[in-house]
């Protein structure tokens, strides 16, 4: 699988639903809206994602990264000025899983009282990285926007002032997170 696959948009998986209507199916395309929103409400609960990626002798490896930035469907950036094994296994295995969950303790306190969540606590996407590339301006500024409440502060000077560095990745598939009986 190299990055220019294409996403396959019939790629559908019957697991749940990503919202509170009654549709159950999620696709990468149509649903990408949601997908992100879940994904912002992780950032906001947890300031990270845990990417997953395998090593060159098979063992696995998360990283936390807090710099995933959702573009349009299918695709995305996260700034790689920090990972030190990550780049190394993608360099042998360019697959990897993005795990996003809405750790917000009112989710969690609410959809526990009512015995089910509302909407999905939790997704993977799967998909391919690409290479590293000097980021774009709208990319910086994109960033610079996440962190815009911290600009002040010295740890935002000392990491997060000069993010240049990123690596594309092309989401080629989701899996929704099952918690039991409380996600439907």
């Amino acid at each position: 699988m190299s990055p220019d696959d294409p996403i396959n948009p019939s790629r559908v998986l019957v697991i749940g639903t990503i919202d509170d209507s009654e549709d159950d199916t999620v696709d990468i395309n149509s649903d990408w809206h949601l997908i992100k929103r879940l994904f912002n409400k992780s950032f906001a609960s947890s300031f990270h994602y845990a990417i997953a990626t395998v090593a060159e002798d098979g063992s696995p490896h998360v990283t936390p990264i807090g710099s995933l930035i959702l573009g349009s469907p299918g695709h995305g950036v996260y700034f790689e000025e920090f990972p030190r094994r990550l780049p190394g296994n993608l360099s042998n295995n360019r697959r990897l899983c993005v795990l996003a969950v809405n750790s917000s303790r009112w989710f969690w306190l609410t959809s526990l009282i009512r015995g089910r969540f509302p909407v999905m606590p939790a997704l993977r996407l799967l998909g391919v990285a690409g290479e590293v590339r000097a980021a774009t301006p709208d990319e910086m500024a994109l960033w610079q926007k996440r962190v815009r409440l911290v600009r002040f502060t010295k740890g935002h000077a000392k990491i997060w002032r000069n993010m240049r560095t990123v690596r594309e990745v092309r989401f080629t598939g989701i899996e929704p997170v099952h918690i039991g009986e409380m996600t439907g």
